[in-house]
Parts: C-alpha cells; structure tokens; sequence
C-alpha cells in the first residue's frame, strides 16, 4: 500500500461518497496479541466434545504445555486454556491483575497462594477439584503426581488485556488486593454452607475451593427441567460467575436464548446442545432450515457455549446418559443476568425462566420443533436409556392455569 493511501485521511468528494473503506477486517485486540505471542494452539469454535483430545504445545511462560479455547460468542469476555503440568513438576510462579479460576481434569496436587512478604497458604486438589485464585495474589501449581496433570482454566485475562494494553502492568503490579485476601488461615477451606444469593435468591456457597464439583451435593432447583439440582459458587470475592447444575436421567432443558458469554461445560455424563440464530424461529427444523443449526456432542470435560456468536442464540441441552448430565457454567465477570451493569434498583426478569408467550426467552415444550422429542427418544434408546419427559410435560396449560415454577425452564 502506498504511504500517503496509509498516513493520510482525504475527505470524499461530492455529497454521495461517503467517508471510509466501507467493509473492513476486525482488528487483534490485544488479548488476542497475547494469545498469538505464546505459540501455544489456540481452538476457535462453537464446541468441544472433550478437552482432553485438544493439542497442547510447550507453554514457556507458564512453564508446562497448553492450548487456549476461545469459543464462540466469549471473544472479549472472558478466556479460557487448558494446561498441562509436568509429572512430579510445577507450573511456574504468577500474578496478574485478572481472575482466575481452576477446574482440574485429571490428577492431583497442590497449590501454594500468598502475596509479597507473606505466609504461603496450600491446598490439595484431585480431578474434579474446583478453586480460584485471589487476584493479583502470587500462585504455583504443583503436581504431586509422577503423571502429567491436566487443569482447565476460566479468566478475565481480555477484559484486562484489551482495556489497559500493558503486559507489565498485568504481571507485575505490586498492588496489594486485600479485600480479597489478607492470608486468613482457613481462606482455601472447603464451605459447605448454602446461603441464598441476595440478586436472584438462587442457592448459593462462599467457599473458595470446592474438592470434587463432580459429586458434591446440590440442592433442588427445579427451574431447568423436572428436578433440576443447582448451586453457585462464588469464590475469591471474584466477578468471574459460575454455577454447577444437573438434570435427572431421560430429562432435558427447554430452549431459550440470551446474550453470549455462558460456556458449558460438561463433568458427568454425557449429552449434546443444539444452538441456532433466533431469527430461524422456534422450529428450524420444521421450517427446513436444520441446515443452519450447530449440534456439539460432548462428554466429561467436553464445552458448549450456550449463545455463540453475536448471542441472542437458542440453545438446547439434552443428558443421554444412563446416569444424570452434570455441568458447570462459566459466565466471566459481568455477564450474569442480575450482574451486568445497570441502573442500580432497576428490575429485571429472568428471561430465560419465562415462557415466549408470556413475554419471555424460552420455547414452551408444546411450542418446541417437534424433531427435538422424536430425536431425544430414538437417542436415549440407542444409549439403553428411557425418556423421562412425559406426555403431559408437552401439554399447553388451560386458560387462567397457573404452572408451577419447578417447570422446565432454561438455562
């Protein structure tokens, strides 16, 4: 390109010719500089049926072997990376000025947290280990193993990245947070306490590590399917918003759509998601558009995200285990309904929980494409599993009937 086509801005002529090139390539943000710069895979798409199949390259700053995932519709968001740790070996020390939280996948150890001049504090982890870790506090994961363990990583790393620009400034910021944490001694104990969330009164646990989300207890929420179980962590005092939730064998969620930011990711059990641009409408089957629907089949630890690329996406998720399907989401920071920015005192509607017929996002089960029923079936009977999902559950309710709240709605 010539230097003056390059440098110098010339004003249209005329009063028709507009200003500009008119289409153009999305530039790098910087988090997206960050990523290029580590030489590490990075997997752009709208699922993966199991991370533990993605390649992984020497990380040098990290000091292991890893792989980003930037699934479609997270792209400023949030990030994620799955990193493996060397048997018997370390990753190297970190602090940074964005959250982070650990899912570990395979193996066991530990990991040692302090800030500048004081006591390191360590806790044990084992597959299926969930714990995050206080911002801008120093880290270091340690295997215990002499086989290589494997951790998927949750992080506000862009949101930082792409508003202050500076990797110094990140990594080497010797600010002090200790709002989040000034070395109590109990700060990585696991808490078992169910408290209600003071947004939305769903059922929540403070505990900054939690042993095993692939097993542990959750309570009865039923505002997914029929005997939907939930709980939501909040840990580290972070912004990162997370929850753990599992639907009965032979049960499945309604569709719904919202804004993108929610990845799935599956920990027990084994199922699919379908997702398509709400303009196809409630039937894109139907409609003769299947086409344009995108269907992830995953297992544990396989990731969905919910509402791919400009989000407002329907989605859909259906357990085909003989057992239940366990997933966990991950929102990142400010991406939660109730947690977004806003008017402060303004009401909102949990959209996704509220019928399209009474205002709100999700697909009644009468209303749903009836290929979604007729599919299910024929799978979970391939799989020896039964339908759970009974006849009445597709009945539209009768004029003035009031339906519970424990049906069926979506994420």
């Amino acid at each position: 390109m010539p230097h003056d086509a390059e440098s110098h801005w010339h004003e249209p002529t005329g009063l028709t010719k507009k200003a500009g090139l008119g289409t153009f390539k999305r530039p790098p943000m910087p988090y997206d500089v960050f990523m290029e710069e580590q030489d590490i895979p990075i997997v752009r798409a709208v699922g993966v049926s199991k991370v533990q199949n993605l390649p992984l390259k020497t990380w040098s700053r990290m000091g292991g072997k890893g792989s980003f995932i930037q699934l479609f519709g997270t792209e400023g968001l949030w990030g994620a990376y799955v990193v493996e740790v060397p048997g018997s070996g370390a990753l190297n020390v970190e602090r940074h000025l964005y959250e982070e939280q650990f899912l570990v996948i395979e193996g066991r150890g530990t990991t040692e947290v302090w800030q500048e001049g004081g006591a390191k504090h360590v806790f044990e982890w084992q597959k299926g280990s969930m714990f995050a870790i206080p911002i801008n506090a120093f880290h270091r994961i340690v295997n215990a193993s002499s086989s290589p363990a494997l951790l998927l990583a949750g992080t506000s790393a862009p949101n930082a990245m792409n508003l202050y620009g500076n990797e110094d400034f990140i990594f080497n910021n010797p600010y002090i947070f200790r709002d989040r944490f000034s070395g109590e001694s109990d700060y990585f104990k696991p808490r078992e306490d169910i408290a209600s969330d003071p947004v939305r009164g769903l059922a929540m646990r403070k505990t900054n590590m939690i042993p095993d989300i692939m097993n542990c207890e959750l309570p009865l929420d039923n505002r997914r399917s029929p005997g939907y179980r939930r709980i939501e962590p909040h840990m580290a005092g972070q912004r990162f918003y997370t929850w753990i939730g599992q639907h009965e064998t032979g049960r499945y969620s309604k569709a719904h759509k919202h804004g993108s930011a929610a990845v799935l990711i599956c920990v027990n059990g084994k199922g699919y998601t379908y997702t398509w641009p709400s303009e196809l409408g409630p039937q894109p089957w139907a409609a003769g558009k299947a086409e344009q629907v995108f269907r992830v089949d995953y297992e544990p630890v396989g990731m969905v995200s919910a509402a791919p690329m400009s989000g407002d996406w329907y989605h859909q998720h259906f357990g085909v285990s003989k057992g239940p399907l366990r997933m966990t989401a991950w929102f990142g920071p400010n991406n939660a309904r109730g947690r977004r920015p806003g008017r402060p005192g303004e009401k909102e509607k949990d959209m996704g929980a509220i019928d399209t017929r009474d205002g709100g996002n999700a697909i009644p089960y009468d209303e749903e494409d009836p290929y979604i029923r007729a599919e299910y079936e024929a799978t979970l009977a391939r799989e020896g599993a039964k339908s759970r999902m009974e006849d009445w559950i597709y009945q539209a309710p009768k004029e003035g009937e009031v339906r519970p709240m424990a049906e069926f709605t979506g994420l």
